[in-house]
């Protein structure tokens, strides 16, 4: 009888080691200290009509960065407000890789229109994946973010 061997997609290969790693991986690095997320640019004040940008960056620390071939899902709802996109991609991401770069560090820049004056607010629920050579772990964030609609 021949057997055959099943090869893994890229994909599958890396939830295996994530899933197989985790508990060793867990005692030597705290995944959340390889990276930081931030929303500085996002529009805190916009005119009632008018348009205003969300913006989300993941900045990765020396050795770290973010994969590119594990998913990576951002969300957007608003209160009073409407967001051009409600669900983004790496594709959606507005960095690019410098020339010899291995990997860019995502960042999306999200347009969104302000109903009515008041206090509305952009909520965020990002998943990705930050990985080092040794390891490659799930990540989620939320985050809300008040905006002034004037």
């Amino acid at each position: 009888m021949l057997l055959r061997r099943r090869r893994l997609s890229p994909l599958a290969a890396l939830l295996a080691a994530v899933t197989c790693s985790a508990p060793a991986v867990a005692a030597d690095v705290d995944p959340a200290s390889l990276y930081e997320v931030t929303t500085e640019g996002t529009s805190t004040q916009v005119k009632a009509g008018e348009k205003g940008t969300f913006v989300l960056a993941i900045k990765s620390k020396a050795g770290a960065h973010v994969s590119d071939e594990a998913p990576l899902k951002l969300e957007l709802k608003g209160s009073q407000l409407t967001p051009a996109k409600e669900k983004l991609v790496l594709a959606d991401s507005v960095a690019r890789k410098a020339e010899g770069q291995a990997f860019a560090d995502p960042r999306f820049e999200v347009p969104f229109t302000a109903a009515a004056a008041g206090k509305g607010s952009l909520d965020a629920k990002l998943v990705f994946f930050i990985c080092t050579e040794k390891l490659c772990a799930r990540q989620q964030k939320t985050f809300s973010l008040p905006v002034e609609v004037l």
